[in-house]
């Protein structure tokens, strides 16, 4: 089974629709189930409930990925995460003159 990961000229990697970020999500999402599902398997949790948290945490995870790439695209969720870190106004209650004159040291 060979999976093509198309990548034309100046174009942003892509894999089953999959853009950009979302493949990192999703890859490093898939590996963080997998080594949960690991650790409750050693841990001594039953087989079945670890495959039953395998398979609903990686359906849920699939799921969230695409939902997020088809709601923000490409760019979209850089763009949301980039804007919490903006003040949403500043408030400066210092007088005009006050920014302009030079302190003066003691």
């Amino acid at each position: 089974m060979e999976y093509e990961l198309n990548k034309g000229i100046g174009q942003s990697a892509e894999f089953k629709g999959l853009k950009a970020q979302y493949l990192f999500i999703f890859a490093g999402g898939l590996l963080a189930v997998f080594v949960v599902f690991i650790v409750m398997y050693m841990a001594g949790t039953g087989q079945w409930v670890c495959i039953a948290f395998g398979a609903v945490s990686a359906s849920a995870l699939v799921w969230l990925t695409f939902r997020l790439n088809a709601k923000y695209g490409e760019h979209g969720l850089m763009k949301r995460l980039a804007k919490r870190q903006h003040p949403r106004y500043l408030i400066n209650r210092t007088s005009v003159r006050k920014l302009f004159t030079p302190k003066r040291s003691l």
